[in-house]
């Protein structure tokens, strides 16, 4: 489809993900704190940024796929790339402990919505910028 493979090579496509990840973040933030009192829950968190980074290094080998069904080899495609949700493991405390620290879950809920701030509003500002080129519109 044109759509995609003109915006492919955009910042586009990262700041479309960055923005389901802030807001699987924000959702999974507010579930450990709506958790704070269950005993024995685990707080959760949003794997992220480090497989973006991987994806947009791209120093590693690239192999072609041929089929949907084959395995990717090096550089991840943005189109492919999704926040995961995962426990971390802390040894230090016995099982079935509950591991929420309120202070620490209010910090990183406004750490992800500064970012979900941030991509929305680049995000706007390259929409405007398309829509003042095929408007032929300077941008102000």
């Amino acid at each position: 489809m044109l759509g995609e493979t003109l915006f492919d090579r955009t910042t586009i496509p990262v700041l479309t993900k960055t923005l389901d990840a802030s807001m699987l973040r924000s959702r999974t933030i507010a579930n450990n704190i709506a958790n704070i009192n269950t005993p024995g829950y685990q707080r959760v968190e949003v794997n992220f940024e480090d497989e973006l980074k991987k994806a947009l290094e791209g120093h590693e080998l690239q192999g072609m796929r041929t089929d949907d069904k084959h395995l990717p080899l090096g550089q991840s495609d943005i189109s492919e790339l999704n926040a995961t949700v995962s426990k971390p493991v802390d040894p230090t405390l016995p099982s079935g402990v509950n591991n929420v620290d309120i202070e620490n879950e209010m910090a990183k809920l406004a750490e992800t919505q500064i970012e979900y701030n941030f991509a929305a509003k680049f995000l706007k500002g390259k929409f405007s910028a398309l829509n003042a080129a095929i408007q032929q519109k300077t941008i102000q």
